[in-house]
């Protein structure tokens, strides 16, 4: 396969697929070294379906067991474009996929790619608040939904979104679609499809956690996602025999792409999707299907290595999980392999981009203690002080990222990109980390506000301005605090008006959720004060909140739900 021409391909310019993109000499220095293989997701998957057709591809066990082979999802993908491309949905178009995980998530996904058009990956926690925001801000034109999922009416929300956002045209519901249209009757015979997209172009929209509230936009393009997996399949092995368990949210960059369900397809081998991370629901499924890998936050990890030694259920196919989306503690890394009889690799990385693995021949002291090291010898890292100045080696400092799969940008949004990264294009990751002599990172924890409870990054400014409009609140400020389950809790520090009524917690956290947010974003404690400890500058401080809360007497937690 010929690489593009270098010069041709410096900018996305097709409506909806602009982004900030590589400088040409490095864009040329990665397909020089091979990183960049000029692939699409699209043809990825037509390569696979003709050369071995009959193999399964995929497995939605809930509630029948269904399968698709390479052939019929690559057929299925081209069934659901054609439908979709009759209803007017063509390159650069956006569509807020929300699904659970079913066989219709990764249908929805090929036939976008086929078309070129933008999936923009939702979870299935998220509510009215962040779905008209991503539905409105690019300017989506359909958005897909289950009929229902977890007790939730989807249809419903998608009713309200859809009247209050213009260019949303369709709703695809899969199952009752209500008065929406069923993605059952989508499907059409396939025809002569417009031209694709390039390898350079952007493939799909993910959603950053930011810390000032509204997620921000992740671009990334078909050359460099498609390295991350392939990348990622060499380090951990993955290959036509691999069977995959996707236990946590398909649309999560880690279980998409490290390896992920996608990097499975990539190297030809079998994605199972689970309904549910639970051991109940998901022990099963590792014995039936003989699961040989699977990837997992650390809550989870916690809840499975638990679970494990009193199982009958049995777990022998098991020879790798990763765990990522958090720090891992050392403590718990190390009961892992013992309960669960398979090897660890711990994970570290980002939507924007750079992935660190520990390897299959790091000595069992490193894959306990550190979060790996990055994917390609192409990924340049620095280790910076608060001024920028590097860090001597086993010193804490800033990690600063650029390479072949970190982004340049977010879609649309240069004043955050001035924030977020450096004038010679370093991504500013908010991770305070030291490196070993031997490359390998090991997470301190974040500079930024952002909480990262249990895997799911909560910005501290989203949450405090809803509770800011509580007519009792006089003002409020969220931070995390330690937790054995979920890596950190959120706390909310309230300061009532002097001449309101007394609230209890739960009216806070009822106050919040009735506002249509996700409901891992409402506070997990409240706690009542009359002021702020401040910095030197009158600023309220954040990090004097934190001490006191973890100062304070908490009851532990409960075992995180998905």
């Amino acid at each position: 396969m010929t690489a593009p021409d270098t010069a041709s391909t410096a900018l996305a310019t097709t409506p909806g697929l602009d982004a900030p993109t590589w400088p040409a000499e490095f864009a040329a220095r990665y397909r020089a070294a091979g990183y960049w293989r000029g692939e699409t997701f699209g043809g990825v998957l037509r390569d696979r379906a003709a050369a071995h057709p009959d193999r399964i591809a995929l497995v939605d066990p809930a509630p029948e067991r269904r399968t698709w082979t390479y052939r019929e999802l690559d057929e299925r993908a081209d069934r659901l474009a054609a439908g979709f491309a009759a209803r007017g949905i063509g390159k650069g178009d956006r569509v807020v996929l929300q699904l659970p995980n079913i066989g219709e998530f990764v249908e929805v996904v090929f036939a976008l790619f086929r078309l070129g058009a933008l999936p923009v990956y939702a979870l299935p926690a998220h509510r009215e608040t962040e779905i008209a925001y991503f539905c409105s801000f690019t300017e989506a034109v359909a958005y897909v939904v289950p009929d229902r999922h977890a007790g939730f009416d989807h249809r419903e929300l998608a009713s309200k979104v859809k009247a209050n956002t213009p260019s949303l045209r369709e709703v695809f519901v899969v199952g009752d679609p209500g008065e929406h249209t069923a993605l059952a009757d989508v499907p059409a015979d396939p025809v002569d499809l417009p031209a694709g997209p390039q390898p350079h172009e952007v493939a799909f929209l993910q959603l950053s956690g930011g810390t000032t509230g509204r997620s921000k936009l992740i671009p990334r393009t078909h050359d460099d996602y498609l390295y991350s997996l392939w990348g990622s399949n060499e380090i951990c092995g993955v290959d036509a025999g691999t069977r995959f368990l996707v236990v946590l949210p398909a649309a999560h960059n880690f279980p998409m792409s490290s390896p992920g369900w996608l990097g499975v397809l990539y190297a030809g081998g079998t994605s199972v999707l689970c309904p549910a991370p639970d051991p109940a629901t998901a022990f099963p499924l590792v014995e039936a299907e003989r699961i040989t890998m699977t990837g997992m936050v650390p809550p989870l990890a916690l809840v499975w290595t638990d679970a494990a030694p009193d199982s009958a259920w049995d777990l022998s196919s098991l020879e790798l999980v990763l765990v990522g989306g958090a720090k891992y503690s050392e403590a718990a890394a190390r009961r892992l392999e013992p309960a669960l009889g398979c090897r660890l690799m711990q994970v570290f990385g980002m939507a924007e981009g750079l992935v660190n693995y520990t390897r299959l021949d790091d000595d069992p002291e490193t894959v306990v203690t550190t979060q790996g090291r990055p994917i390609s010898p192409d990924d340049e890292i620095r280790v910076v002080d608060d001024e920028d100045r590097d860090v001597p080696d086993g010193g804490f400092g800033h990690l600063l990222t650029r390479g072949p799969y970190t982004i340049r940008g977010y879609w649309r949004a240069p004043e955050h990109d001035a924030r977020s990264f450096t004038p010679d294009g370093f991504y500013r990751t908010g991770d305070i980390v030291r490196r070993t002599p031997t490359g390998h990172l090991v997470v301190e924890g974040r500079a930024k506000d952002q909480i990262n409870r249990g895997g799911e990054k909560v910005a501290p400014e989203e949450v405090e301005n809803i509770i800011l409009t509580h007519p009792a609140v006089h003002d409020v400020s969220v931070v995390g605090v330690a937790d054995d389950y979920l890596g950190e809790r959120t706390l909310a520090y309230v300061v009532l008006r002097k001449d309101a009524e007394p609230l209890k917690p739960v009216h806070v956290k009822k106050f919040v959720r009735e506002r249509g947010i996700a409901a891992y974003k409402v506070p997990d404690l409240v706690e009542f004060v009359d002021a702020f400890p401040q910095t030197g500058i009158g600023k309220v401080s954040k990090k004097g909140l934190r001490s006191t809360a973890s100062a304070a007497e908490q009851q532990p937690s409960p075992p995180p739900q998905h």
